[in-house]
């Protein structure tokens, strides 16, 4: 793998430079002749110029804006590819764009965007600096012309990404795809990323999307590609053929199998009796979600875990009892249960190290070991004590008298096919790595029955596709939470009534074997 060239060894421009084995396979996806005219839009240090020439390929012109990499190669513009007034068509733009953040952009790259026509009509400050390189990209393509880029994933499903998928729909069509997922592509850079091919069409193609996933996270080699690109079957290769993507939607790649389940399960979930308030907002495919039920909270952050966290309490005198938190981390969460609660000191209105010392004399001892780490711990632009906690975000939801639900704030879901969603008592508190959720106010149905639904396979399969995940990284904060799909009980059914009644009795036994685990799902599948 080639090695980028940054000044003061910041990336700059978004830059991963691509390994040969991924530039070989993405030039043999292509379809075109020898003489077709071809763009790579940010050429880096030229792999795939010099690849491109190997392979036969002559007509080729390419973008580089980074003037610091420079390569004796008569192709490379050294320009701006997203201002550069181009006026030629190409049969296949090829490449890795850069990828970046609005927030992380240099200001003379905002600056540009900014002043850019296509995005001022497509995107916003949400969105990624490599959209504007994709759809610019399929403007330049000739009518029947190929588009095939190396991106990580995300793009296909987040919500400021729709106005580039409904723009792909509208101007052509998906070949294939090749997903990725976890497997170490980029020095020093883990994203799940794919490789599409996609043609500019103004018919819609009947044809299915090819789709390719990839779920080792060990380094690819040649056979795995040669495999890969001929459809061999080898270890975790997954080969599937699903339809094409749609306007408005969220683009999965998953079986259209699996689709269809979910699809089913949101409508279970749909809000009854649904009323159009405007000429605008009216969705008939609303469906209740956790969000609508629960107060969902991030957990606390101490800003160094370890020296508020204390084994032994016995010996504390009785001012430092009462300033002692129980808190539950990730490690120890299951599904509907926990393993282990962890002490933690929180202390407050301690006016200083006079008072802590005196009052708190072991709590002084403990922190001495920790003092100057502590003191340089990020501190959310406030002056706090080396003794308290550096972000106490929804202490008070915490502090509620009553039964919560803790889930890892992120969680590695290979290998297996499950959340843990758990059941915690009141009085117990979750740190920065746990989110945690409470029942609200006049929501009927039990937190038992809400455990059990979380915890079932469908809210599995609908989160691993429709939720924010790296790699095999699944995410749990407030959001993803919140927009998983609710079940609600109609309280005037009374099969309805009984069977959530039934799934709480079996909940509240806290699945003491597989027998209970399978007689509980049984029941929520009635309701489905």
């Amino acid at each position: 793998m080639t090695k980028p060239i940054f000044a003061n060894n910041k990336n700059k421009y978004g830059q991963y430079f691509t390994p040969q084995l991924i530039v070989d396979y993405m030039i043999s996806l292509s379809n075109i002749n020898k003489n077709s005219s071809i763009l790579e839009p940010s050429s880096g240090e030229g792999i795939f110029i010099d690849r491109l020439k190997d392979h036969g390929y002559k007509n080729i012109i390419a973008y580089e804006i980074d003037k610091q990499i420079t390569i004796n190669n008569k192709q490379v513009i050294y320009k701006s590819f997203i201002s550069e007034n181009i006026d030629k068509k190409f049969n296949l733009i090829i490449g890795n764009p850069p990828y970046i953040r609005w927030k992380n952009l240099e200001n003379e790259l905002k600056e540009e965007l900014e002043n850019h026509t296509l995005w001022h009509k497509y995107f916003n400050s949400l969105c990624d600096y490599s959209y504007i390189f994709i759809l610019k990209s399929i403007e330049l393509l000739e009518e029947g012309g190929e588009l095939i880029f190396i991106t990580p994933e995300y793009w296909l499903n987040t919500t400021h990404s729709l106005s580039l998928r409904n723009y792909m729909v509208k101007n052509g069509y998906f070949e294939q795809i090749t997903h990725f997922n976890e497997t170490p592509i980029f020095e020093k850079a883990t994203l799940s990323t794919i490789i599409f091919k996609y043609i500019k069409s103004k018919n819609k193609s009947s044809s299915r999307l090819k789709l390719t996933k990839y779920y080792s996270n060990h380094k690819l080699t040649d056979k795995i590609i040669k495999n890969i690109q001929n459809k061999i079957n080898q270890k975790d290769t997954i080969y599937l053929e699903i339809d094409q993507f749609e306007e408005d939607k969220r683009w999965l790649l998953t079986s259209d199998k699996i689709k269809n389940e979910l699809k089913i399960f949101e409508n279970h979930c749909l809000i009854k009796n649904q009323i159009q308030t405007s000429l605008f907002d009216f969705n008939t495919n609303k469906f209740h979600t956790i969000g609508d039920i629960c107060d969902i909270g991030n957990g606390m952050v101490s800003g160094l875990d370890k020296a508020f966290q204390i084994q032994d309490i016995a010996n504390l005198n009785k001012n430092e009892k009462k300033f002692i938190l129980k808190v539950i981390k990730a490690k120890d969460l299951k599904p509907y249960s926990y393993e282990d609660i962890t002490n933690y000191i929180h202390l407050y209105n301690i006016k200083n190290e006079e008072e802590l010392k005196n009052n708190f004399p072991s709590f002084y001892n403990h922190f001495i070991e920790f003092k100057e780490k502590l003191n340089k711990r990020y501190k959310y632009n406030r002056e706090i004590p080396y003794w308290e906690w550096v972000f106490l975000r929804n202490f008070k939801l915490f502090s509620k008298d009553e039964k919560r639900i803790f889930v890892p704030s992120k969680d590695r879901i290979s290998n297996r096919d499950y959340f843990r969603f758990s059941l915690v008592e009141d009085n117990i508190y979750p740190t920065q790595d746990v989110t945690a959720l409470f029942k609200k106010e006049g929501v009927r149905e039990s937190i038992y029955y809400i455990l059990a639904l979380l915890n079932n396979k469908r809210v599995f399969d609908w989160l691993s596709n429709n939720g924010i995940i790296k790699g095999n990284i699944i995410e749990f904060s407030e959001k993803p939470i919140s927009s998983i799909p609710f079940r609600a009980i109609n309280w005037d059914n009374k099969k309805e009534v009984l069977l959530h009644d039934e799934i709480v009795e079996l909940c509240k036994n806290n699945i003491k074997d597989d027998n209970y685990l399978l007689r509980l799902n049984n029941k929520i599948n009635e309701l489905f």
